[in-house]
């Protein structure tokens, strides 16, 4: 997925490219350069997206805009206001941020959107007696603190993938659940299952295991900020030990065809062995401890960090 900065804008994203670029994209303008955009969009059905930084004065016809998603990004509030009042009526998706500045980091979420899929159709084989990740953790059970990690931490889209429907019902709507009837077959349907659940637009797929409760919000949010940013490879992974990495694991859009071809218990490590070139680590905070067995819960239990009791007024 590119990114094509039409003009002088100095936006450190991936995949910039300031000439029009082969292939679906997004694109950033600012207002001044909006007729020459609209053109752009006339003749690239692929243009999936844009941004317009600092509006014009006058509404242009915003009609070649119909089917993508806009953004608006202006310190006049009344400015804003018209313009999101004239995309809403024309049936645009719109959205739209008060500041003078480009916003850089909402932006770069705006135009690469991840969607974060969450693994939980395992069979708890080594936990006896009980499905691990209903276990609970300060009251909720252990899968929903990775799919609010999820959510919190800036993906788009959140997909549990699940084989019982205890697990379903502990989620309890607050993410998208898929079922994968094949779960027995191993992790490799599981990713296929949640790869196809995410929506047109998500550029990047945020893999995440749901026996892994200490990865918080703070990590999910430190690996899209390193995805997004200029020169960044197309997955990226916290780092573990010496040149070791663990989940969660981001990877862009032109990664999940391999993905799909796996089969058996087989991830996104197969994919990425012995391909540094495909892989950034980064430190990032949480911990990426799982729970397999009894002395792992004993231990997670002892180490998660209890929610402080709100205070009332």
């Amino acid at each position: 997925m590119s990114v094509f900065v039409m003009g002088d804008l100095d936006l450190p994203v991936r995949g910039r490219t300031y000439r029009e670029p082969e292939g679906p994209h997004s694109m950033v303008v600012r207002g001044k350069d909006l007729d020459a955009a609209l053109q752009h969009i006339v003749s690239r059905a692929d243009c999936r997206s844009v941004a317009v930084v600092g509006l014009p004065e006058q509404v242009p016809d915003l009609g070649p805009l119909v089917g993508r998603r806009l953004m608006l990004v202006d310190g006049d509030s009344g400015r804003l206001r018209n313009f999101a009042e004239v995309a809403i009526r024309a049936g645009i998706e719109v959205e739209w941020i008060r500041s003078a500045r480009p916003p850089f980091e909402r932006l770069a979420a705006a135009l690469l959107p991840v969607g974060g899929i969450v693994l939980a159709a395992g069979s708890s084989s080594r936990m006896p007696g009980s499905q691990k990740l209903l276990l609970d953790l300060d009251g909720v059970p252990m899968v929903r603190h990775v799919l609010e990690a999820a959510s919190e931490g800036g993906c788009h889209q959140t997909v549990v993938v699940y084989a019982e429907d205890d697990v379903r019902r502990a989620i309890d709507g607050r993410a998208e659940t898929v079922f994968n009837a094949k779960s027995a077959t191993g992790m490799a349907s599981s990713l296929r299952v949640g790869l196809k659940a995410l929506r047109r637009e998500i550029e990047g797929a945020m893999v995440l295991l749901g026996d892994q409760p200490l990865v918080g919000s703070r990590t999910v949010a430190t690996l899209l900020r390193a995805w997004r940013r200029e020169g960044s490879r197309p997955a990226v992974a916290v780092s573990q030990g010496e040149d070791g990495w663990a989940p969660p694991v981001l990877l862009s859009r032109e990664m999940w065809p391999q993905l799909l071809a796996l089969r058996g218990d087989a991830g996104a490590r197969q994919v990425l062995h012995g391909r540094p070139e495909l892989l950034d680590i980064v430190p990032a905070p949480g911990r990426s401890d799982d729970i397999d067995t009894p002395d792992d819960y004993a231990k997670i239990v002892r180490l998660f960090p209890r929610r402080r009791p709100r205070q009332r007024a």
